[in-house]
């Protein structure tokens, strides 16, 4: 858990409300630091209410008006700290992540914690889509909450949204907190298969010769064309989805021209008589 204290301009950063603090290994507790509360609309209706209820008993001198406001604000009040306690406490940890192909939905695997006494009602989890659940005293509860997935290699898990509205729902208490969670995404598979060479790289001694002999200049790539040996495709090429793609290597030495080899015939000598 973070526990280190936040310098004063740390405290006011605006994305500490909406996307929470850096992610930490470990679990992390939901703290007077990480959860935040505004009244909801219908709380800044119960406000303007009260203060109208007070203004009408100070006009009229009404003594019954002057009771129902202040057993508004008195509620209104007691709220804030009941919509706190529905979150503060909370320990979240993350779990085990299965990897996943490029495109497909991650499903990110949390446990949430609730170690005291005072059971939780109607919390929401958002990441990109809600959850709602209960925690009862001292339960533990595993959440799956799914994720689209865009391009492959790691992909870190975006913020996660704690919320409740307990008890009359004047207030909202959220806790956005950022989890030190990563899921590894692989690449999408081809959507067409491409058969493979039916020759499995078998070719006459003459031409095996004649690819190793130019192995070491590469030349450049092509379209690959039935025949061509199985070690001379490009697979990255094709793992990137460009296709079935074929190596070109050219001889070292280029062309060599044998010579031809010609008989002489010598004429017999003449003998002097």
């Amino acid at each position: 858990m973070d526990n280190a204290p936040l310098t004063l301009r740390q405290r006011f950063k605006l994305s500490r409300f909406f996307k929470g603090e850096p992610p930490v290994s470990g679990p992390i507790e939901l703290t007077q630091r990480r959860v935040f509360i505004l009244p909801t609309q219908s709380g800044i209706g119960m406000v303007l209410t009260i203060l109208l209820l007070l203004l009408i008993a100070f006009v009229y001198n009404n003594n019954l008006a002057y009771l129902l406001g202040f057993m508004l604000a008195s509620i209104f009040f007691v709220s804030i700290l009941h919509t706190f306690k529905s979150l503060a406490g909370l320990v979240v940890q993350a779990g085990f992540v299965q990897p996943v192909f490029a495109g497909e939905s991650a499903g990110f695997t949390i446990t949430v914690t609730n170690p005291g006494h005072q059971p939780r009602t109607t919390l929401s989890v958002t990441l990109e889509t809600e959850q709602v659940l209960r925690l009862d005293a001292y339960e533990s509860r595993t959440l799956i909450l799914y994720a689209a997935t865009r391009k492959r290699g790691w992909q870190m898990i975006d913020t996660v949204t704690f919320a409740s509205s307990y008890p009359l729902g004047i207030f909202r208490a959220w806790s956005p907190i950022r989890l030190d969670s990563k899921v590894l995404v692989y690449p999408k598979p081809s959507a067409f298969s491409i058969p493979f060479p039916a020759n499995s790289g078998q070719q006459p001694l003459g031409q095996r010769r004649q690819d190793r002999s130019g192995r070491d200049d590469f030349n450049g790539i092509r379209t690959y064309q039935a025949g061509d040996p199985l070690r001379q495709i490009h697979w990255k090429a094709y793992a990137k989805g460009l296709g079935l793609l074929s190596k070109k290597y050219a001889s070292n030495g280029g062309a060599r021209s044998c010579g031809s080899i010609t008989s002489i015939r010598l004429a017999p000598m003449s003998k002097s008589v």
